[in-house]
């Protein structure tokens, strides 16, 4: 076999679909250790000598002021509804690949997370509706929706090969569900008084994106100027912003521009050059090089390559910022009576575990869905248990739903929820990996 075939591309086809989730598994299980830590230095911040000057950085104004026209927002609000879009943005391009490119392409497979998420989000909405019937804070109800991924990958990751692959698989496919619900929810019902006006122009320059895709425009920074002219319109129209970021994740191509024969001509053209120095100059060799570089860039589709790109930066800066911004919780301030702490940790500790494996039970039962090799229902209910982890999302919407003098309890009992289902979820997970009988 000749070098060029030992070095031949393009991969395999089982390399496509599990080489993308092994560095999204890698990326958010590293993610979820970051953001734990931010938790911490936030609470810690929160509860210092030092929280006053804290809490008030994340008020501080941020914007721009050209003659009359004001456009400012304090930088709480910048990460909570700029940096947040980024994060929808990459969730929504993984589920896409998952379901058009990799996973979730059979539709048994597929319905087996998605009745879990569905049934995830409305369990807990529901227990959380009946404890506070007739209580201030009935609005929060979207706090108990949605599962961090971050965390539930985090803890799956230490248990190695110990647990069945198709739970991790399980898991990040349920919680991006779960996460795009719950942002939908958002979008819809936490958002502000309607301006007609404005959705109707981001809705056309969303036409604009999908004319450019289908007439095959590459250049990322055009989607980016109107990415952020879409974000600008959607955020004055009343709808949250960060829909945004699902609506364009979902739209992004998953075909390849450069298809394999053609990128084996270009790189076969390159390596015909004997030795020698080719690459300098306006030559031949040199638009040869260039091209080649091109193939190899367009041989990945726009998803995959957005994907590994930004991945990174939500997994370890946005995420850890986000928690930096929302966990600082005051203690002291918190009375962890109040109805509303009791309805989210109830909604999160037993309102997802339960609507995630009965709906996910009723699935396989009724063969709409089909559970994964090696994955049993042991492992499903302990998976179902971490997904009452719902940090991230569940401090997002909380922001938003709740006023002041309620949002503190709602952040602690979030906190203290999502340390319960994680307990128990690894409990769950150590007897079924390091007690489990031996065979």
């Amino acid at each position: 076999m000749s070098r060029s075939e030992d070095l031949k591309l393009p991969r395999e086809a089982v390399d496509r679909v599990t080489k993308p989730l092994a560095r999204f598994l890698k990326v958010e299980a590293t993610a979820g250790g970051l953001l734990l830590l931010a938790v911490l230095v936030a609470l810690a911040m929160a509860n210092s000598p030092w929280r006053q000057a804290f809490l008030g950085f994340w008020e501080t104004p941020v914007g721009v002021t050209i003659g009359s026209i004001e456009f400012t927002r304090s930088l709480h609000h910048w990460i909570n509804d700029g940096l947040m879009t980024l994060f929808f943005f990459v969730f929504s391009l993984e589920l896409k690949r998952a379901i058009v490119l990799g996973e979730l392409r059979t539709l048994r497979r597929a319905a087996l997370p998605f009745a879990g998420a569905v049934g995830g989000m409305v369990l807990p909405v529901l227990l959380y509706l009946a404890m506070m019937a007739g209580q201030p804070g009935m609005q929060g109800w979207g706090t108990v929706m949605a599962t961090d991924t971050a965390f539930v990958i985090g803890c799956l990751a230490l248990f190695g090969r110990g647990i069945p692959t198709h739970l991790r698989l399980f898991l990040l496919s349920l919680a991006i569900f779960d996460d795009i619900g719950a942002i939908l929810v958002v979008a819809l019902g936490y958002g502000a008084t309607m301006n007609w006006m404005a959705l109707g122009l981001g809705l056309l320059a969303i036409g604009v994106v999908a004319a450019f895709s289908q007439l095959g425009v590459r250049a990322v920074p055009a989607y980016f100027l109107l990415g952020v002219a879409i974000w600008l319109c959607v955020d004055a129209s009343g709808i949250h912003a960060t829909i945004t970021g699902v609506v364009l994740g979902l739209m992004a191509p998953t075909r390849v521009w450069v298809r394999d024969i053609l990128l084996r001509a270009e790189l076969g053209r390159v390596l015909a050059y004997p030795a020698g120095e080719h690459w300098s100059g306006d030559t031949p060799d040199r638009r040869d090089l260039r091209e080649a570089g091109r193939a190899i860039t367009e041989s990945l589709s726009p998803v995959e390559r957005l994907e590994i790109m930004l991945h990174p930066w939500v997994g370890f800066a946005i995420m850890p910022i986000f928690a930096l911004a929302n966990a600082g919780i005051p203690i002291y301030d918190v009375d962890l009576g109040r109805p509303v702490s009791l309805a989210i940790i109830v909604g999160l500790v037993l309102g997802k575990p339960i609507g995630v494996f009965g709906f996910s039970w009723l699935a396989v039962r009724s063969g709409v869905a089909v559970l994964g090799p090696g994955l049993s229902w042991p492992f499903i209910a302990a998976g179902a248990c971490l997904t009452g982890i719902g940090f991230t999302m569940s401090l997002f919407i909380a922001g938003l739903a709740f006023d002041p003098t309620m949002l503190n309890s709602a952040k602690f009992g979030t906190l203290i929820g999502s340390t319960i289902a994680a307990i128990a979820g690894l409990s769950m997970l150590v007897r079924l990996t390091i007690f489990a009988p031996r065979t």
